[in-house]
């Protein structure tokens, strides 16, 4: 059986010692608790039988992680060999604490990295991967996650031809639906299927990092950014992106919007992040709402074949589906050996192979990053029901999402967490009746603007 790690044009060979040449070394991977984390954590064994080397994973919840990833970092030694490298708290703020990755993979001592890079989605490499200079690479995208359109199918195949007849349009979900039109859908489902569900729409309102993705969504589909050039700073990032931009009027009209919407959705969603509007999507106390698509792992066992997934609704500007996919990363301060055991965990995690068996996992899921995963029979056969792998029959919404003037890219700046804050800090204050949108604005922009400028200065 070939090596994970081979492929036949590669130029060297993926077996025997160089998989074994780092035999009874210990590596500590510290990573969030998702879902790819959590299948390789209940199957690590090939890797150790395969290389020889233990693995201890441990994981936390994110904002703890980048508390622990930043002291180990600052004290040049590697506690943690192998990084979940979010890239907007952990890749931009601390980069040059990371290897690129481009030495490892040109060593001729070490597995070559099956496909090579171009194997991975290109946005999704750019996004989870670089930082401000196209060559360097820091980390190899993990996971994918993506906020996409989750909807009981089950519910608009019973109500279908009432709301079309109520509302004088399809309501069928997709992009091509406007925001507008998702917000009257809400609204009928509210007035008019109490029996069946309590809310038409919930969302990840809680003054919280999830109510960021979810506004942002809308703002984009209005046109607003959080910066010029805000496609740019998303994927590649920047370390001075210039003058926030939410105070220009299609961000407030996005704001307005948002406020609106959140006005008709389950009032609990002020109180939900992804994990609690997720869990009442699956008590059946709503009709639709906007969610990560990882999810629908979870769906499927408790609704089985009662979701669809589609492509969030269009705003005046388009539509945005706010991807939130991380990358894995090895600490610079590792040692030469670590180093190279670190690399064949990084190839191995990242691996056809296993990316297909995280597909499978019971205890886990994910979705993988290489585009030759997608294209394996099986995993095409997965997209349609009955699905042994559940998160495949997001397929068609997430390929829709990731295309390159549709994927919602957050700002990949070193200051984002502190500007993060400052963002659903106002957007709660909003949601709550403490401003205005045009107030929320105003005081994001020039909070942001300060942190911005004194992160550059410094």
């Amino acid at each position: 059986m070939t090596a994970c790690g081979a492929r036949g044009d590669a130029p060297r060979s993926a077996g025997g010692d160089q998989w074994r040449q780092y035999q009874g070394t210990t590596l500590n991977f510290i990573s969030e608790n998702t879902a790819p984390t959590a299948a390789i954590a209940a199957d690590i064994r090939p890797f150790t039988d395969l290389t020889g080397i233990d693995v201890r994973i441990v994981t936390l919840e994110l904002t703890a992680l980048v508390q622990r990833v930043a002291l180990d970092l600052a004290s040049g030694r590697a506690q943690y060999q192998v990084i979940y490298a979010d890239p907007y708290q952990v890749l931009a703020p601390y980069q040059r604490g990371l290897v690129d990755l481009r030495t490892l993979q040109a060593d001729a001592n070490l597995p070559d990295l099956p496909g090579g890079v171009e194997d991975f989605i290109p946005a999704q490499l750019d996004a989870a991967g670089r930082f401000v200079d196209a060559g360097p690479v820091y980390a190899l995208p993990y996971d994918a996650p993506t906020m996409i359109w989750q909807y009981r199918r089950d519910l608009f195949d019973k109500y279908r031809g009432r709301m079309a007849a109520d509302l004088g349009f399809d309501p069928a979900p997709g992009g091509d639906r406007t925001w507008e039109e998702y917000f009257r859908m809400a609204e009928w489902f509210n007035k008019n299927a109490t029996s069946d569900v309590r809310y038409g729409t919930g969302h990840q309102a809680r003054q919280h990092d999830s109510l960021m993705n979810d506004f942002s969504n809308v703002l984009w589909s209005y046109g607003g950014t959080y910066f010029d050039n805000g496609k740019e700073v998303g994927r590649l990032g920047a370390r001075d992106p210039g003058p926030c931009r939410l105070d220009a009027d299609a961000a407030i009209a996005g704001a307005a919007f948002y406020q609106r919407l959140l006005g008709i959705a389950d009032p609990a969603s002020k109180t939900w992040d992804w994990d609690g509007v997720g869990a009442a999507f699956r008590a059946g106390r709503l009709a639709m709402c906007p969610n990560w698509h990882e999810f629908a792992a979870s769906n499927e066992q408790v609704l089985p074949g009662k979701v669809g997934y589609a492509a969030l609704p269009k705003g005046p500007a388009g539509t945005a589906n706010m991807y939130g996919g991380t990358g894995v990363a090895i600490s610079a301060n590792t040692l030469p050996n670590e180093r190279g055991a670190a690399w064949l965990f990084l190839v191995w995690a990242t691996s056809p192979q296993t990316q297909l068996a995280n597909l499978k996992s019971k205890a886990g899921g994910g979705t993988p990053t290489r585009t030759s995963v997608y294209e394996l029979p099986e995993v095409r056969a997965a997209e349609q029901r009955p699905s042994q792998m559940p998160n495949m029959l997001t397929a068609a919404a997430v390929r829709q999402a990731w295309q390159a003037d549709r994927i919602g890219l957050r700002p990949k700046i070193p200051m984002w967490n502190e500007c993060n804050t400052a963002i659903f800090t106002q957007l709660s204050r909003m949601l709550t009746g403490g401003a205005s949108p045009e107030e929320a604005m105003r005081s994001i922009k020039s909070r942001v603007d300060q942190i911005v400028a004194r992160g550059w200065v410094a």
